[in-house]
């Protein structure tokens, strides 16, 4: 599943690419994979909430699509390029794959958007994701959108530290997994945030003191910031929507993926142990686990 740097990394690349498209038939190839009746329009606005992309349509009507594990979206414009420079032939976003320079539809393609000026094709190899058509004032009240708790940005310390105390014999890498708690962090964030903060996955959430929690925030917004600006990680199988990808793990990651590495901060080698049933990667030096 993409965390949230991939999917804002998604949302601001195909919002060069469809921003005033005319949305003019839909083709829905899974009924499983579209929710609600097709609609047309033009797009005026592209949204984030959480992993989720919401596309705004003129006539009021909005399109909730989520890309869950192994969903693309794959935009061909129908002027193709004649030399180098020119329109681009292809922007691709989500899980890669041959798709992204397959020819299309295939038999991973569950949804088609035609456009005036070009097809999106939503592809999704498990069929967990969807796109879902609701009236764009009902989309804060989706149960899915509602059940989002504030992004990093948008959160208190002492907001999280309340979150923290309800649940309190929980470890705390779990309680910041929960997009009930805080939304936005998965496991990459999560490792990188507690490292850079230099708490141990482990703790229970209701150990952390104040200020840790404040330690704790500042971390998860700096290395999301970091990620989004870098257009995300390339372990997670999700690219930038004109089919390159990000290098957050290679420039920024500090500790995931990197077990058996030498610490940052103090040298010692970095362990990936399992925590809330996902590999976790931290610094037994640098994130002691004390006796709270």
């Amino acid at each position: 599943m993409p965390e949230l740097p991939e999917v804002e990394t998604i949302r601001r690349g195909l919002s060069k690419f469809i921003m005033k498209a005319k949305l003019q038939k839909t083709e829905i190839i899974c009924p499983k994979s579209f929710i609600g009746t097709p609609v047309t329009g033009q797009i005026v606005q592209i949204r984030r909430f959480g992993k989720a992309l919401v596309l705004d349509l003129d006539n009021h009507y909005s399109l909730l699509i989520h890309l869950r594990m192994t969903g693309q979206l794959i935009y061909d414009p129908k002027v193709k390029p004649t030399h180098d420079g020119d329109i681009p032939r292809r922007y691709a976003a989500g899980h890669p794959s041959d798709n992204f320079v397959a020819k299309l539809p295939n038999k991973q393609t569950r949804v088609i958007l035609r456009f005036d000026h070009g097809t999106l094709y939503f592809n999704d190899q498990r069929k967990f994701g969807f796109i879902k058509v609701l009236p764009t004032s009902a989309v804060e009240q989706d149960s899915f959108i509602q059940k989002l708790a504030k992004e990093p940005w948008e959160m208190t310390a002492r907001e999280l530290y309340d979150k923290f105390q309800k649940h309190p014999n929980s470890n705390i890498k779990a309680t910041i997994l929960d997009q009930t708690i805080i939304c936005g962090l998965g496991n990459i964030y999560a490792d990188e945030s507690l490292f850079v903060s230099g708490i141990h996955p482990l703790r229970k959430a209701g150990s952390l003191t104040m200020e840790e929690t404040e330690n704790l925030l500042a971390a998860a917004r700096h290395v999301m910031d970091e990620s989004i600006a870098s257009g995300g990680s390339t372990m997670a199988t999700y690219v930038k929507a004109d089919g390159t990808k990000g290098d957050y793990l290679e420039q920024f990651a500090q500790v995931f993926r990197r077990e058996n590495q030498p610490c940052p901060k103090c040298g010692s080698n970095i362990v990936k142990i399992k925590v809330a049933g996902r590999g976790t990667h931290l610094c037994p030096h640098c994130q002691r686990l004390s006796d709270d």
